[in-house]
């Protein structure tokens, strides 16, 4: 049985906790929260106890920790965990600056301790059967992906300030998906975007709508479009062409219902957003960290993925500033 010490128990910790009390593998320990308050009504619900960062680490009986809490802190709460010997789950991302990320990850490396990025598309059940059937080689040869990734609405100003913008906070998952579906390399990167969505996005210096593109090696290339503004629900589809045939994931609907009358036939919407959508990929996501710890093996999305996203992220950024294609390097 893992002993597990949660960091942060707002939305995205709460989801986290939830799981671990579903995985009959490890246990909550600990909660840890800024808010005193969450983080005893959290600890009652679970059976857990309610502690300071310090109080956590120093238990030699904790044996991982979840780091859920804001942006700005995951990098601090990398090495302090990692200096007290603990396995690390952190969501995404490890810090905006590429200079600290790399501080961050040989700090990981000198201790010798495991680190999860929360990559958790990775685990959705249909882009994993994707890649499985990729993988088979039952399709052929990878040539051509695409990924639409579409939220209902932006976020509020606070939070666009404090994420890095679109490309840190919410491409990033697509820049990994490219990267694991593509299974080479991207060598060149190119955007576009403008603020077309919402007035406070563009207040924030931030855009709401994107398309990048991607470049291997090879000559496979994929396509990522994003948008802030889905008036039908949180739009997220990924195809993939190949020299054998094409392989597509369509939307999750809120229910399979379809009607049809003379007037044709009605579906239902995609679901409203990440947490419906991808709540069986947190599950998956959490069982993947605790079987590797189980068995010695990092076989999940490492702190060095978490690296290269990052370093997609900036360079579009860079590209949108100069109007240029910039050329990718991970060294």
């Amino acid at each position: 049985m893992l002993n597990i010490a949660l960091f942060g128990a707002g939305r995205i910790g709460q989801i986290h906790a939830g799981n671990v009390s579903l995985n009959p593998d490890c246990q909550l320990k600990y909660i840890v929260d800024m808010n005193h308050e969450v983080a005893v009504n959290t600890a009652k619900k679970y059976g857990a106890q309610a502690v300071s960062i310090e109080e956590a680490l120093a238990d030699s009986d904790v044996h991982a920790v979840l780091i859920c809490t804001i942006t700005e802190t995951h990098a601090d709460l990398i090495e302090r965990s990692a200096k007290a010997g603990k396995a690390i789950f952190c969501e995404k991302p490890v810090d905006l600056s590429i200079d600290r990320v790399d501080a961050c990850l040989e700090v990981v490396k000198t201790q010798k301790v495991p680190l999860m990025m929360g990559f958790n598309r990775r685990y959705d059940p249909n882009f994993s059967h994707l890649k499985n059937t990729l993988d088979s080689g039952d399709i052929g040869t990878v040539e051509m992906v695409t990924i639409s990734s579409r939220d209902p609405e932006a976020p509020p100003s606070h939070y666009i300030k404090s994420s890095g913008g679109l490309f840190r906070d919410m491409t990033i998952h697509d820049f990994d998906v490219a990267r694991w579906l593509l299974n080479e390399e991207p060598v060149s990167l190119y955007a576009t975007a403008s603020s077309m969505t919402s007035e406070h996005v563009k207040e924030a210096g931030d855009v709401d709508t994107a398309i990048i593109t991607l470049t291997c090696k090879s000559g496979k290339m994929a396509v990522i479009t994003n948008s802030r503004r889905a008036s039908y629900g949180y739009d997220q589809r990924v195809e993939v062409h190949a020299s054998g045939g094409m392989l597509t994931v369509n939307n999750m609907p809120e229910s399979t219902l379809s009607m049809a009358t003379e007037k044709g036939i009605t579906s239902q919407k995609p679901m409203a957003f990440f947490l419906e959508r991808y709540a069986a990929a947190y599950r998956l996501e959490l069982d993947a960290f605790i079987a590797g710890l189980s068995v010695g093996v990092e076989n999940y999305p490492i702190g060095e993925d978490g690296r290269k996203a990052l370093i997609m992220a900036d360079a579009a950024v860079k590209s949108i500033a100069t109007g240029q294609v910039q050329l990718l390097t991970f060294d």
